[in-house]
């Protein structure tokens, strides 16, 4: 780099100066922990810990000093902290998981965990979910630490185990046993937003997140009079279990929406030259869907309340009928709706079938009138100026929720641009994952650009 190049860089938080190495390194960051396989079926048996070592290794090689922390073997977790130039504001988190869900290598088009780098894509499990921000904290961070740069908040990077099952060994362990680590931090940044939405007629999209749906994976138990299969069974537990799941997959939740939906209705509404007001009580929200194009894969998964079942099991031979029958939901609740959650489902599932909660996790907004989430839409724009932006919420859930019992408030916003024709959320455990490489690239100039200049407590906006 350029001597006056690099003093700016070291001056100027809106230079958005990246050198050619912090270009290359995502890239190859993102291929080589690709190639470290963290597949997490849930069931206890992923290890972390050898792309964990290949995190802390990168950071200790610019002098960054990270900790490598375990609640069980094996299943390791990164956190480094980097000082800030404004002791007076407050630190931010920066956080990425380090584990994928698994893959069937003969479904893929390329092998899932080879990395590979072809015609420009990066390929394999992890590609978007999310060893590609993982490789974009690592190739920010390394470019400050090589030319002297100091971001103006406190940066506190975690590198989690466990995110894609519980998040027992990852970032609900940090929260529960290492919150000192976290100290200061009020804000953090993470997945699953600032990706391209493509909205047809050219119009590129980034939506950041600024809310999570909550998690209510449950499971049904039906209890019955176990039997010969030939005879007649009134107290079948397969019937009342099949019974209820087809009223819970059947079930039509009412619209709830919360105010972080409420601005994504009103600002998709607007980019698509339409007048809507969500506060008024006769609203339609499907009628705007409707209205919307593929803008409102974006809304519609958050605008209720939902419970989708995905698992049964039963008996053990065709000709007995078991005493009992399980099946397993996968709930989200919106902001403010556990309750009506909770009541529905007493009510779908009746008398003869009892459910619980096998894991659960709460619910979260954040403010889209804030001065970082006026950062993060500048630091889009600033990349793409034809690119618009808009809050939405996940229908999903991130380590977001564990962070948030140490009062850190949470946005996605894990910046790529992308093509036409590479769809994010199809990609996000489905087949052919795969990542841009000047997408990566876009990504860190956006992140960099964003985290040397984010605003704190007292902070103007950039």
């Amino acid at each position: 780099m350029a001597e006056k190049e690099l003093a700016e860089h070291r001056t100027d938080p809106g230079a958005g100066a990246v050198d050619q190495q912090a270009l290359d390194e995502v890239v190859r960051f993102t291929s080589e922990l690709i190639r470290i396989d963290t597949s997490n079926a849930g069931d206890g048996s992923c290890r972390e810990r050898p792309a964990a070592e290949y995190v802390a290794e990168q950071l200790t090689d610019v002098g960054i000093e990270p900790v490598l922390l375990e609640r069980t073997p094996g299943r390791t977790n990164v956190v480094a902290r980097i000082e800030g130039s404004d002791p007076s504001v407050d630190a931010m988190l920066v956080h990425g998981h380090l584990d994928v869900v698994p893959a069937e290598a003969a479904d893929w088009q390329v092998h899932p965990f080879s990395g590979e780098v072809r015609d420009g894509v990066v390929w394999g499990r992890g590609a978007v979910d999310m060893k590609d921000m993982d490789a974009m904290m690592l190739a920010v961070v390394r470019q400050w630490a090589r030319g002297g740069v100091r971001p103006r908040r406190d940066i506190v990077l975690a590198f989690t185990a466990d995110e894609e099952a519980s998040a027992e060994d990852g970032s609900g362990f940090l929260a529960d046993r290492h919150a000192a680590l976290f100290e200061g931090c009020t804000e953090g940044v993470s997945e699953s937003g600032a990706f391209t939405f493509h909205a047809g007629g050219g119009m590129r999209i980034y939506p950041i997140a600024a809310g999570e749906r909550g998690t209510a994976w449950l499971k049904l138990t039906a209890h019955g009079r176990a039997g010969h299969g030939s005879k007649v069974n009134r107290d079948n537990a397969v019937s009342r279990l099949a019974d209820a799941v087809s009223r819970i997959g059947a079930h039509d939740w009412p619209v709830r929406l919360t105010p972080t939906v409420r601005a994504a209705l009103r600002e998709l509404a607007a980019l698509h030259d339409l007048d809507i007001d969500p506060e008024r009580a006769d609203f339609d929200v499907d009628a705007l869907l409707a209205k919307l194009g593929p803008s409102a894969k974006l809304v519609e998964p958050t605008v209720r309340n939902s419970a989708n079942p995905t698992m049964l099991a039963a008996g053990y031979k065709v000709n007995v009928i078991p005493g009992s029958a399980v099946a397993y939901v996968d709930g989200r609740v919106v902001p403010g709706g556990e309750a009506e959650f909770r009541t529905t489902m007493d009510e779908l599932t009746g008398p003869d079938v009892a459910w619980d909660y096998q894991h659960r996790e709460v619910a979260l907004q954040a403010p889209v009138d804030s001065p970082t989430f006026a950062a993060m839409r500048a630091a889009i724009e600033r990349f793409d100026p034809q690119g618009r932006t808009v809050p939405f919420c996940m229908s999903g859930g991130t380590d977001a929720k564990q962070f948030s019992r140490l009062g850190i408030v949470g946005y996605g916003f894990s910046p790529v641009k992308l093509p036409e024709g590479f769809d994010y959320q199809e990609m996000f455990h489905g087949v052919d994952e795969r990542v841009p490489v000047e997408g990566l690239q876009f990504g860190v100039r956006v992140l960099d650009h964003f985290l040397r200049g984010v605003p704190g407590s007292g902070g103007a906006a950039v």
